[in-house]
């Protein structure tokens, strides 16, 4: 494999893990078997080689090699596509692909996907393709581009639609591609066919795998061919045909698990009896719930994007409904009076095969716009689940009103609904999770979801998960500075409670090693965690080792080291000077100085909230008479939708009032005007489309939902006025915090030098080996982390990875205010950095800048404290992981320098 390139493309792409091992067995297969490379090669032999490497793999099932990357929707399949191009061109110098999808929706979505300057551009980050991108020829214009190719552009990806393929091979005819070209003097086809180094890549394999286009499209005699899919098998009349070609494995069950899509639940109410209602009655009773919950929905997506400062999301529902005309039955209630007043009229669309002409078209572009918050569209009801390639984000709430089983409802729901809208799980259930109403077949679906074979059971997270032969364990690292004076040494405690012994690469022979000089070292140090806060006197940790400080420090610790009364004299041969004296120069060498720094009012303060008019407009909720039950299907646990207090209130403005109550920087005696204000635009708005009783029922059930919708909105009109602000620096330096981690404990700790051939376990494991690192032990996140620590042990003069509580930066997002933890400190000979390493597309997130703007004003502040005691100032840098290779100076990374006043 080549290593530098595979970096290079996982770096540059941010492949997630999933992602970046099927990259990396793709290289595998290549360096395993070269003949894959060769058209005049054995299949057989080739096959040998591939399933020695490869136990999964049986046969190709084709007359040339193909390989088969099973991962779960949602992971990022066409991002892959663009890993597998850019690896086989860089490393192997692979000029053609051909891309097939299985139908109109994909096949325009890959051709967005594969153009420049598009949102999900597959190779953005790829230097090699910035200036002169992939050539895209389509099934629409390859009769006008394959004449007048670029000769400058690299590469060259053949994008056709198989379905389209399929209809022109019907009755045994050959398709267009194979047409005699002007432009070229022979058939497209031919012409592909003819290529040396043409490989094949099969998007959503299984829709098409024995199409007669396929056939057609096989005689293209590829090197070799990619197929992705997240379902490796094919409908037969006796079942299911697994896939014989797979080469990698990544279930949804492990997708769910590693948090890259939403979690699925079941959802009913609680004692419902379907024998006690006919089926109209239970269509109707799951789809006012499934409103309702999507209401619900709604308010916490609008509550998260506020926090945050993010984007917001509209959720919809979707509807499944029997056929056509149940589908226009299902619009006809929705839309009229009778459903929540009629208040969903322009708020639904129809998507089936019973429109044509303009209705179809409209019906088309509003579906295509469902994920923009502008669009009215929040129910979909569609006879089929939506196929394939019709990848939104925003589908929370799916109410199945068709006859299924179990292991149908499931496998069809969770594959549409599963995408997360912020890219990633928030911590917030309703955010995170994906509702199925389906009150009539709540417990069987639940019994189907917790069956061994069932698509979303955890079986397959074995393979990941810590055997009984390779132990999880907990180590607690400190410092090397209490390592080296005999104070501390690596606790690694198993998940059965032992203690076991890790052997770290700190000083062997430690500076003490009598119990009494090592508790009065013990002393020193208790000293030193107290003159930490006197910033006056100790600015800095050089100043421990100043002679007026040191006598301090010895008065203390003797008279904490004198003996009370009855109590054994002390050893009168402990030299206590000698022992404060190695105990501050070890401290003081072993540590860099971060000062604790905040920013203060000064005079009067006084602080309060803005009047404001409420933005109400994503609120619809909806009363409930009975109490709603989700049970998360891969987890097996139960959130309820139900009344969160039996207090009736006097006033309906006082179950807001009350609620709002609840946060700690609400004074009802300074706000009540406020408070009671906000209360009247909520109770006017649910009055707008609910009666009293029913707009009371809600302000019940849903008030701390409406509570926090409403803070998170003052929190945008909040004041503070002081007579002025300044920094204050309450500590000069602040002793290192231990570290605390999880690894595999079989796992021998590995050198921060060694290159991983599977970096996907990177977070499992310890490293050590360091001279400059200020602790014996690190872990990290990334490879390319543990590549700049490589950079740092060779240009810094000491570094660390800060934990939790060590700086004590916050910064704001949304309503919320973080605490910010950098991934690197490095004191350099004339400067101390911040850093932190981030993926290039990451770096304009607004997380991300809000984190670098706190820490670009720390640095400020501690470089002008540094400037008034001696000593170094602060830089924050933030580097692109793409831009991290051992070839580069620490001092190469300063043009990445943020903020400050370094």
């Amino acid at each position: 494999m080549n290593t530098r390139i595979f970096n290079a493309i996982n770096g540059r792409l941010s492949l997630r893990p999933p992602q970046r091992e099927s990259l990396q067995r793709l290289a595998q297969a290549l360096d395993a078997a070269p003949a894959m490379l060769e058209h005049e090669r054995d299949l057989d032999a080739v096959l040998a080689t591939l399933k020695a490497d490869f136990p999964t793999l049986e046969a190709f099932e084709r007359d040339f090699p193909s390989l088969c990357f099973a991962l779960a929707t949602g992971v990022g399949k066409t991002r892959l596509m663009g890993a597998f191009i850019g690896y086989l061109h860089l490393a192997h110098g692979f000029r053609h692909f051909f891309v097939l999808a299985p139908n109109l929706t994909i096949y325009n979505k890959l051709i967005a996907d594969f153009t420049p300057n598009t949102p999900k551009y597959v190779f953005t980050g790829i230097a090699e393709f910035a200036a002169y991108p992939p050539e895209i020829i389509t099934g629409d214009n390859y009769e006008q581009r394959a004449g007048n190719l670029s000769i400058l552009s690299p590469v060259t990806v053949n994008i056709f639609n198989i379905s389209k393929i399929n209809s022109e091979v019907r009755g045994g005819k050959s398709p267009r591609i194979k047409r005699l070209s002007e432009y070229l003097g022979d058939s497209y086809f031919n012409y592909l066919a003819e290529l040396p180094d043409l490989v094949l890549l099969m998007d959503e394999s299984h829709r098409y795998r024995a199409s007669a286009g396929v056939r057609a499209i096989n005689e293209l005699k590829p090197l070799f061919g990619l197929e992705l899919t997240a379902t490796p098998f094919t409908e037969s009349s006796r079942g299911p045909v697994p896939f014989k070609n797979v080469v990698m494995d990544y279930p949804l069950a492990r997708a769910i698990e590693d948090g890259f899509v939403k979690e699925p639940a079941v959802v009913t109410q609680r004692d419902f009896d379907p024998k006690r209602h006919t089926p109209e009655e239970i269509e109707k009773i799951k789809l006012e719930d499934g409103i309702r919950l999507h209401e619900a929905t709604k308010v916490e997506l609008l509550t998260h994007a506020r926090r945050l400062g993010a984007r917001q999301v509209k959720p919809f529902v979707l509807v499944i409904a029997r056929d056509t005309t149940h589908a226009a039955q299902l619009r006809a209630l929705i839309e009229s009076d009778a459903f929540f007043e009629g208040r969903y009229k322009d708020k639904v669309i129809q998507v089936d095969s019973s429109k044509t002409g303009k209705e179809e078209e409209q019906m088309v572009e509003r579906l295509l716009a469902v994920e923009s918050a502008a669009e009215p569209t929040e129910i979909v009801i569609h006879v089929n689940m939506l196929k394939e390639g019709w990848d939104v984000t925003n589908l929370y709430t799916i109410v199945p009103l068709r006859a299924a089983n179990a292991r149908t409802l499931i496998e069809q729901s969770i594959g549409r609904g599963l995408r997360l809208p912020f890219g990633r799980r928030t911590g917030v259930p309703a955010v995170d999770r994906l509702n199925i109403v389906a009150h009539d077949r709540f417990q069987e679906i639940i019994d189907e979801a917790n069956r061994s074979d069932s698509p979303i059971r955890l079986k397959q997270v074995v393979l990941d998960a810590p055997s009984e032969t390779e132990p999880t364990i907990s180590v607690q690292v400190s410092s090397n500075a209490e390592a080296a004076l005999g104070l501390s040494e690596a606790k690694v405690t198993g998940g059965d409670g032992q203690h076991y012994a890790m052997e770290t690469e700190s000083l062997k022979t430690p500076a003490f090693s009598t119990d009494r000089e090592r508790q009065a070292a013990r002393a020193v140090m208790e000293v030193i965690g107290e003159l930490e806060r006197r910033s006056d006197a100790v600015p800095n940790s050089a100043a421990l080792t100043k002679p007026d400080v040191q006598q301090t420090i010895t008065e203390q610790v003797r008279a904490r080291l004198t003996p009370q009364q009855g109590e054994l004299l002390p050893d009168h041969g402990l030299d206590l000077d000698a022992v404060v004296a190695k105990t501050t120069e070890t401290v003081a060498r072993g540590m860099i100085d971060i000062p604790r720094i905040a920013v203060v009012p000064t005079g009067e303060v006084t602080v309060g909230f803005r009047p404001f008019k409420l933005d109400l407009s994503g609120l619809s909720l909806q009363p409930a008479d009975r109490e709603l039950m989700i049970h998360h299907l891969q987890s097996n646990d139960r959130h309820t939708l139900a009344s969160e207090a039996g207090i009736t209130e006097r006033r309906l403005e006082d179950y807001v009032v009350f609620g709002l109550l609840d946060y700690d920087d609400i004074d009802y005696e300074a706000h009540a005007e406020l408070l009671y204000d906000l209360g009247e635009q909520m109770v006017r708005h649910l009055l707008g489309y609910l009666s009293e009783d029913e707009a009371r029922a809600v302000l019940d059930r849903d008030r701390r939902l409406i509570a926090e919708a409403i803070h998170v909105q003052m929190m945008e009109h909040f004041w503070e006025k002081a007579a002025g602000y300044e920094v204050q620096v309450s500590r000069g330096f602040t002793q290192l915090k231990p570290g605390n981690y999880t690894a595999t404990g079989k796992q021998p700790v590995r050198h921060y030098r060694e290159t991983l051939a599977d970096k996907s376990g990177i977070r499992k494991m310890l490293f050590n080996g360091f001279s400059k690192c200020l602790y014996p032990l690190q872990k990290f996140d990334s490879d390319s982390e543990r590549r700049f620590a490589v950079i740092l042990e060779r240009d810094a003069e000491k570094w660390f990875r800060p934990v939790k509580g060590q700086f004590q930066i916050w910064y704001k997002l949304g309503a919320e205010q973080p605490e910010y933890v950098p991934d690197f400190v490095a004191e350099a000979p004339q400067v101390i950095y911040q850093v932190e390493t981030k993926a290039r597309e990451a770096l304009k997130d607004a997380e991300v800048q809000a984190k670098a703007d706190a820490a670009g004003k720390w640095c400020g502040h501690a470089s002008d404290y540094a400037r008034e005691h001696g000593g170094k100032p602060w830089r924050y840098l933030l580097i692109p992981h793409d831009e991290i290779n051992e070839a580069r100076t620490l001092v190469d990374f300063e043009r990445f320098a943020v903020g400050g006043r370094g």
